[in-house]
């Protein structure tokens, strides 16, 4: 068999090696995980490269994303051989001059796989099936607190305390027009009460401490 023929194995390879990493970055940001974080996380078990210490704690400690890193290193090992062994084989078989021609041709196809492989609406459409398919069967995610709440990237959980003076004292939450500036009041301590959700007509009295969510640089800026 002429080594053209053994091209072709070795450029679904590396197609799927693509998609696969796609789909456990998917899977990863499933348990609460960044987008940035789950993508090099999946592509870094994939490849064998590994991770930095905080990055593989943050991996072993969780069990279904030890499991999803624990398949990446087995099909990543296997992809790897596979590609080597196909390879390796159409161009030992080349003779004369289709070693040459079988050289080019597995440049473009390499190329081509790229291009189908970084295509945005390729990579939506299958996001969103892998997306649908992980949704159907585990319908809630989870993870750590700093990796739901994205405390990593200027957000934050602040308890706020109102001292004398604060000129929100006497006005509701909605007056106070918190949710408009991206911030979420997830409930008022109130001397030995404890008030959960609080709703948008809850008025801020002195001493109350809020539990706050959002961006650390808003927060600070109106409860300073």
């Amino acid at each position: 068999m002429s080594g053209s023929f053994l091209l072709l194995p070795t450029l679904l390879v590396i197609l799927f090696s693509f998609l696969i990493v796609r789909a456990a970055a998917i899977a990863l940001m499933m348990t609460g995980m960044e987008e940035k974080r789950a993508k090099f996380q999946a592509l870094s078990a994939f490849s064998g490269t590994g991770f930095t210490t905080k990055e593989a704690e943050s991996v072993v400690s969780h069990p279904k994303r030890r499991k999803i890193v624990t398949w990446l290193m087995i099909l990543g090992n296997a992809g790897v051989v596979t590609v080597i062994v196909t390879g390796t084989s159409s161009l030992v078989s080349s003779k004369g001059y289709q070693l040459p021609i079988n050289v080019v041709l597995l440049v473009v196809g390499i190329f081509i796989v790229y291009k189908v492989a970084t295509h945005k609406g390729f990579i939506r459409r299958w996001e969103s099936y892998i997306e649908d398919r992980l949704t159907k069967s585990r319908p809630l995610e989870e993870g750590s607190t700093e990796d739901l709440l994205h405390l990593a990237e200027g957000f934050g959980l602040v308890k706020a305390i109102i001292k004398e003076g604060s000129p929100i004292i006497g006005n509701s939450l909605s007056q106070c027009e918190l949710s408009s500036r991206g911030l979420l009041v997830l409930g008022i301590e109130r001397e030995k009460r404890w008030i959960p959700v609080p709703g948008a007509e809850e008025t801020i009295k002195e001493h109350d401490k809020l539990l706050v969510y959002g961006s650390l640089e808003i927060i600070k800026e109106i409860f300073r």
